[in-house]
Order: C-alpha cells, then sequence, then structure tokens
C-alpha cells in the first residue's frame, strides 16, 4: 500500500537501538552530527517556550560557540528550532534565545493491549494533537489485528496537512525482542511467537517503525518527564496482564534479550495457579484472580509483595503505578503497595533504610502507554545513541 504519511526525510536508520533517557556531553572531533544535534534538541525540548540561548547550549553540551551555531542555523533551516526572544542584559548585546517548535514534527503511537487499541499522534514536545480509541483481540492473529491497527492509523493521519510524521512506535505485551522487532510467545496469545510485528508495520504504513513491551515504554516516556537526577524507578503496570518497566540510574534497562521487567511471571506460591505463561504461582496469576473474584485488598496485597521483592533486589527510588485495574481502583493500590513497602522498610532497619520507597501513580493516565510508544520515535532525536558513522564527518 502507499505510505500513510511522509516522514520527512528520516529514514529507518535514524532509529537506532538506544538504551539512555539522559543526556550527555557534545564531541567536537570528531564530529558526530547525529549525537551534537540531539544534544541540542534535548536542552531546546526541556527549556520549553522560555528557549535557551547558543552561549548556554554551547557550555552545557561542551561544544565549541562555533559548532553550535552551526547546529541552531541548521535546525532554524529545517524549522525545528525558532527565536524566543533576547535575554535581559548583562553589559553586552542581549543574548537571542532559541526554542523547539514542537509542531515541526510529528509521531505516532500504538499501545497494543489484548483487548485494546490507543493510537496517539503527538508533537515534538509529546503533546497529543489526536487520540483514538478502539477494541482489539490481539489472541485473533496477525491478519485481523494488522487490518485494525492499519485502519486507525489511517484515521489518526486522516486529512492532516500538517507537519511530517518522523515513525510509529508500538508497544504490546511480551515477551518480544525491541533489536529484531519480532515477537515472541506473547502470554495469552502464543501464535505470535516469531512475528515481525516492526517490519510488517513499518512496510504498511511506510514510516520507520519501532517496537518495545508496553511498560518499557511506559518507562521510558515516564522517565522523559523527570528532571536529570531523578534516580531509578520501577513502573508496575496492571491491566490485562502485569509488567514493569525499569529506569536504573537515568536510563531503560531492557536487559540483553528485551527479557527484564517480566514482574507479573515472579513465582511467589510454590504450586499456585496455573499462570498465563505456563508456570505455576505467578503473582500475575495472582493478582488477576483476586480482582476477578473482587478482592481487590488481596490484588493489591500481592501487588505489593511483589513491589517489595522488586525494591529489594534493585534498590529503586520510587515505584509508579498504571493499568486500567490501578486507574479504576487507585486508592486500593496505592494504599496496598504502599504498606507493603513501609513494611519493608520497617524490617530492613539501619541507617538510610527506615524510609519506605514513595509510591504514586504514574503520570499520563490511561495514555501513559502509548504516549511512551510515540517516545520511542522522539527519545533518539533529543539524545539517544546516533547511528555509526565514519569518522571525520562534520556537523
Amino acid at each position: 500500500m502507499q505510505a500513510l504519511a511522509d516522514n520527512g526525510g528520516v529514514t529507518s536508520t535514524d532509529f537506532p537501538s538506544f538504551g539512555g533517557v539522559a543526556g550527555s556531553v557534545g564531541a567536537n572531533l570528531p564530529a558526530l552530527r547525529g549525537h551534537n544535534t540531539a544534544l541540542v534538541l534535548g536542552l531546546l525540548r526541556a527549556a520549553g517556550e522560555a528557549g535557551v540561548s547558543r552561549l548556554e547550549l554551547a557550555a552545557q553540551t561542551g561544544l565549541t560557540p562555533q559548532a553550535v551555531s552551526k547546529i541552531t542555523a541548521r535546525l532554524r533551516t529545517e524549522g525545528l528550532a525558532a527565536e524566543a526572544g533576547r535575554r535581559a542584559s548583562t553589559g553586552g548585546k542581549p543574548a537571542t534565545a532559541l526554542r523547539l517548535v514542537p509542531g515541526a514534527r510529528h509521531a505516532v503511537g500504538l499501545h497494543l493491549d489484548r483487548d485494546e487499541l490507543t493510537a496517539v499522534r503527538v508533537d515534538l514536545a509529546g503533546r497529543a494533537v489526536a487520540v483514538r480509541h478502539t477494541p482489539l483481540a490481539l489472541a485473533a492473529g496477525a491478519e485481523r489485528v494488522l487490518g485494525t491497527v492499519e485502519r486507525e492509523v489511517a484515521a489518526l493521519l486522516a486529512g492532516a496537512a500538517g507537519p511530517p510524521v518522523l515513525g510509529v512506535g508500538v508497544a504490546c505485551p511480551g515477551p518480544l525482542d525491541h533489536t529484531s522487532g519480532v515477537l515472541h510467545r506473547v502470554t495469552g496469545a502464543p501464535e505470535w511467537d516469531g512475528f515481525p510485528l516492526r517490519d510488517v508495520l513499518a512496510a504498511r504504513f511506510g514510516l520507520p517503525a519501532v517496537l518495545d513491551k508496553d511498560t518499557n515504554a511506559a518507562a521510558l516516556g515516564l522517565a522523559q518527564g523527570m528532571p536529570a537526577g531523578a534516580g531509578s524507578f520501577g513502573y508496575l503496570h496492571l491491566g490485562t496482564g502485569l509488567g514493569a518497566g525499569l529506569v536504573l540510574g537515568g536510563s531503560l534497562y531492557r536487559g540483553p534479550r528485551t527479557g527484564a521487567g517480566e514482574f507479573g511471571h515472579q513465582i511467589v506460591q510454590l504450586d499456585g495457579p496455573r499462570c498465563g505463561c505456563g508456570q505455576r504461582g505467578c503473582i500475575e496469576a495472582l493478582c488477576l484472580a483476586a480482582v476477578a473474584r473482587g478482592d481487590l485488598p488481596g490484588a493489591a496485597r500481592a501487588l505489593g509483595v511483589g513491589a517489595a521483592n522488586l525494591v529489594e533486589l534493585l534498590d529503586i527510588d520510587r515505584v509508579l503505578l498504571g493499568g486500567r485495574t490501578v486507574l479504576d481502583h487507585p486508592e486500593e493500590f496505592l494504599g496496598g503497595v504502599s504498606r507493603a513497602l513501609a513494611a519493608q522498610a520497617r524490617t530492613r532497619g539501619g541507617p538510610g533504610t527506615r524510609t519506605a520507597v514513595s509510591v504514586a501513580l504514574a503520570p499520563g493516565g490511561a495514555r501513559t502507554v502509548a504516549d511512551g510508544a510515540a517516545e520511542l520515535v522522539l527519545a533518539p532525536l533529543f539524545g539517544g545513541r546516533p547511528p555509526v558513522r565514519q569518522a571525520g564527518q562534520g556537523d
């Protein structure tokens, strides 16, 4: 089929495998165009409407003022940056501030849940400009699912005479391989095992595509909204399944095979009830069974036990909760998880360990995963690792 949207000349090579969500210093020799431009774009994005001056950009990236001037001139030509006024004079010529132009490009984010599709179109600041929801039967097989996805994305982009779309980020239940874009035996829908979802969607849309687990996408999106140095956190998602997204030391942690975060399949009851993954006694099976029989305190307690295990193992700074089941009953789940972490803190004792890890609802509500899926496309533009380039290639 024809491409659904123009992506402004961006190709699939502009979407490398990236792990970090925090910026780093620039490189002048050899100059790495993608890396340095991403650092500048990241600072423009963080500055918001107030903008940032070229001298401030040079100071914060470690790039020379000349390199910054070349980069910002190109960004202005491409419509990605614009003037944001002048700084107050401190004795010399007032510096001109530059800002990101959020509407210059868009990205699409897709959350393929087991029973629902959420599709968003966002600007460069990550703000949604269009949203669609529709029922989805993930277990119905590839053709039916792809038909639904294609129809919803076409509707999302229909009549949009606006900016180019950079690509499509896709988030769905795992396990899967983020690097190859191939699904494995998705819990509850094992027939997807080995399906190259990323490449199939890229071909259908005529746009670059990125695939990741739903919890990883959500965690990446949440990390973008946090200040530098905010520390590590676990995002626990309880909906049609249970999983976790992990940001450790400021970077999204997937594991070498995208296997990290299978939080729901930690066994907490030997010879317990059968889980959809094939094992017995998984915390996902216990949580979902408790929810099904209306035992919300039991489900919250089970989730809290899992959260305490996670804190014990990784020493993270905070726990964020999300997913439709949590959002439907926020007080019960916040209370249950908070009590479990408080009990853990009391038993550990010792200096620095008596304060329980904080627990909060994740920002974004029902769109947390879909917004994070769009961030899979945007993040490399604002500080992700660039494609490998030849030494000496200039800005």
